[in-house]
């Protein structure tokens, strides 16, 4: 019993004062300013049109209202991660700022007054941004963590400038890992420790005083700190930072696929034997596509790393280097097979949406059927355009859906088209029965569809027996 005690009471300092007097002296708080338009008239004094809006406007300009240009100040958090002055915080601080300032903790050996940052480089998709200030001497600083051996249970110290009030320190603990908010690239630490307005950018330290986190959002129904903040993974923060640095923007791998999760149901249509692995919808104009990828190809590795799901392939493309060649596996026709894609650049690639046409002729089939649910009938010409079909695209066009059947709970809609069952082109209603028949025979209790909503593909298993 004496044993457990000791150890219990090790896994915890007596203080935190120690590991705070460590580490202070690189938290910086960051004061930006932007210069905003002033008002053009009273708004909010007197309804426009009232007979004082005059009055009110003359007020205004005798106390130096009216129109005239007004600077706006925010505050927020950093760290210092060199001696040569460059500082970490989120992108969201700085953004749209005229001027940056940093104000150190006092301490010995930092700058006693302001020094004004420069912009180094920033990435809005994981909300982090690279500052760099020229101090008259080295700069205490702070080095980064592993985020990925950070543990739920773990300590950690979040420091920062919350509320305006200056520097503070908060303790907490890791509360969940691998958190997604709203970002492809997302990886957030989730914690206790109270974060406030003001701490966004600044660190989430481990016992050890590393950077394991930055600290970026709260998740609050009244603006305060309720005990559920989230801190971009630091594992994360290092490879933008060292981009940033280096070239003053982010360089993200990019395989050129549009995917969706493999569920179940996609799985024992396809033939797999579990639903991991990425299952690919569409191969528009890029690596994917001049190295043979295809659609209906199931990506089960990536560089030599096993493939979870999207979020996980997402991530793991971005992290690669733009320009390497990757080995990717993927299930194809029953058997893998091994694909070496040469990556390019996500940055680049941006707003890139080359479609697939398939360049087969199409026979108009004008009749319909109901089939699973589905009422279907051929894509006709004078519909294309509002399907956004290419003129070569052929398919099957949903006319109307059975909301008791599975396909409405699939989400198939009317309006979706129907391009491929089974993994072949379907180009009438014909096609659609030949598919769903040799499916039965082979012992299938799935159907695989690709189905087109304003353009963009997807796939879904349809049960055969509803």
């Amino acid at each position: 019993m004496l044993v457990l005690q000791t150890l219990s009471a090790s896994a915890r300092p007596e203080s935190l004062a120690p590991l705070a007097e460590k580490v202070s002296p690189a938290v910086v708080n960051i004061t930006t300013s932007t210069v905003v338009e002033g008002r053009t008239g009273p708004q909010g004094i007197v309804p426009e049109g009232s007979p004082f809006e005059d009055f009110f406007r003359e007020f205004q300009d005798r106390n130096g209202g009216g129109n005239r240009p007004r600077r706006s100040s925010a505050l927020g958090s950093g760290f210092v991660i060199s001696e040569d002055g460059y500082i970490v915080t989120n992108n969201h601080v700085i953004d749209g700022a005229d001027e940056i300032e940093i104000e150190f903790f006092p301490g010995d050996g930092q700058p006693a007054d302001f020094l004004p940052a420069t912009v180094v480089g920033t990435d809005p998709n994981t909300d982090i941004a690279l500052l760099k200030v020229d101090a008259p001497m080295p700069l205490k600083f702070v080095k980064f963590g592993d985020s990925d051996v950070a543990r739920v249970g773990d300590w950690v110290v979040a420091m920062g400038n919350p509320l305006g009030q200056g520097f503070s320190l908060s303790a907490g603990i890791v509360s969940a890992r691998n958190r997604a908010l709203s970002g492809s690239y997302d990886d957030y630490i989730q914690t206790d420790a109270a974060i406030n307005r003001g701490n966004s950018g600044g660190p989430l330290f481990n016992m050890d005083g590393e950077v394991v986190g930055v600290n970026t959002a709260i998740l609050s129904p009244n603006g305060g700190s309720i005990g559920i903040g989230f801190s971009m993974a630091s594992n994360v923060v290092t490879k933008v930072v060292s981009q940033l640095k280096e070239f003053g923007e982010t360089r993200r791998g990019w395989l050129g696929v549009r995917i969706q999760d493999v569920t179940d149901d996609l799985a024992e249509a396809i033939g797999l034997t579990n639903d991991e692995g990425v299952l690919i919808t569409d191969v528009p104009e890029g690596p994917a596509k001049e190295a043979g990828l295809l659609a209906r190809d199931v990506i089960t590795s990536f560089d030599g790393f096993e493939v979870k799901d999207t979020r996980d392939l997402v991530r793991r493309v971005g992290d690669t280097e733009v320009g390497k060649t990757v080995r990717v596996v993927v299930f194809r026709d029953g058997k893998t097979e091994t694909v070496r894609v040469t990556l390019g650049r996500r940055e680049d690639a941006v707003g890139n949406d080359a479609g697939t046409g398939t360049g087969d002729d199409v026979v108009p089939d004008e009749s319909e059927k109901e089939i699973l649910g589905l009422t279907v009938g051929a894509v006709r010409d004078d519909m294309r355009e509002e399907l956004n079909l290419d003129a070569d695209t052929p398919g099957l066009v949903i006319l109307s859906v059975d909301e008791t059947s599975a396909a409405w709970e699939k989400g198939l809609r009317a309006g979706d088209v129907i391009t491929e069952a089974g993994q072949n082109k379907v180009a009438s209603i014909a096609d659609l029965e030949a598919q769903i028949e040799a499916a039965e025979e082979g012992g299938r209790k799935s159907i695989f569809l690709m189905v087109r909503r304003a353009g963009e593909p997807r796939f879904v298993a349809l049960n055969l027996d509803d």
